[in-house]
């Protein structure tokens, strides 16, 4: 058995139907193992009582979602707006986060409804991890360690991305790409103050993601290089995390090239070349 374990999540489970159909035509070939459940989705039903039974090793987490939609719960004000739609920017959870007390209390209750859904659904969840990575942000990161600890939940998502170049210059020559490297750069910090919560809580991690430098632009050669800039390190988990859709009508978008990933057997090939295990959160 390989040393080192791929994890290809796919988020926004239960977003819409074009999700959906990502995750099943996906989880075919075998690259996809793992996805996450957005709890409030607007296919949630669809992907509960259609997809999940279609594929039964696959591996089902959870999404919290605070950043689009309606909220599960209600009387959440710091949360969302006076129609129960949420409306803080990530700067904005940032901020409460760290000096509004009655925030925290509302997010616990918000938490506490979307992973009671998915466990009312008759799942497991297999882990825990979040839209836009707000649950990155350490108190929130402490919250959800606290939540995943009390509902058996033995495993959550952390944001160390090693920083890697993807050989394709024209990838790098867009407003993203800086973008992003703001984002791994506080991300990796988080994640730096996050790890040994995770450690308390006796909950583990990833140790890498792939997926934060080359946001909208994941295709199979940024997840291919990224797994072959860890090539030195030894009994590590590496995560990609992707948002692929495949659309009725044929749309071609990053979205479906993400999708397209999962679809690749020469990517599938080749991460196992690298001496990666393909594999899901489930622990063994």
């Amino acid at each position: 058995m390989a040393d080192k374990k791929f994890i290809l999540n796919a988020d926004d489970f239960g977003m819409t139907n074009a999700y959906n159909t990502a995750i099943l035509e996906g989880y075919e070939i075998g690259i996809l193992k793992s996805t996450s459940l957005v709890a409030n989705g607007e296919a949630y039903q669809e992907a509960v009582e259609k997809v999940i039974p279609a594929c039964p090793e696959l591996g089902v987490g959870v999404h919290l979602n605070i950043i689009e939609g309606k909220a599960l719960s209600r009387e959440i004000d710091k949360l969302t707006d006076s129609n129960g739609v949420f409306n803080n920017s990530y700067g904005q959870l940032i901020i409460k986060a760290y000096t509004d007390k009655v925030f925290i209390e509302q997010l616990e209750k918000e938490f506490r409804a979307q992973i009671e859904k998915i466990k009312d659904s008759g799942i497991t969840p297999t882990h825990i991890d979040s839209h836009v990575h707000t649950h990155g942000i350490p108190p929130i990161f402490e919250l959800v360690c606290k939540l995943a600890k009390e509902y058996g939940i033995k495993q959550v998502r952390t944001q160390f991305e090693k920083l890697y170049f993807v050989p394709d210059v024209l990838i790098h020559l867009n407003l993203k790409y800086p973008v992003n490297l703001i984002k791994i750069a506080l991300l990796n910090t988080f994640t730096v103050i996050n790890k040994p919560v995770a450690k308390k809580y006796e909950l583990t991690t990833n140790d890498y993601l792939l997926g934060v430098g080359y946001t909208s632009m994941m295709n199979s050669l940024t997840v291919s290089s990224g797994l072959a800039s860890l090539k030195n390190k030894k009994n590590i988990t590496a995560e990609a995390l992707i948002h692929p859709c495949r659309y009725e009508d044929g749309t071609i978008d990053g979205h479906f090239r993400e999708f397209q990933i999962t679809r690749n057997q020469k990517l599938k090939t080749k991460i196992e070349n690298l001496g990666y295990e393909i594999t899901n959160y489930i622990v063994k």
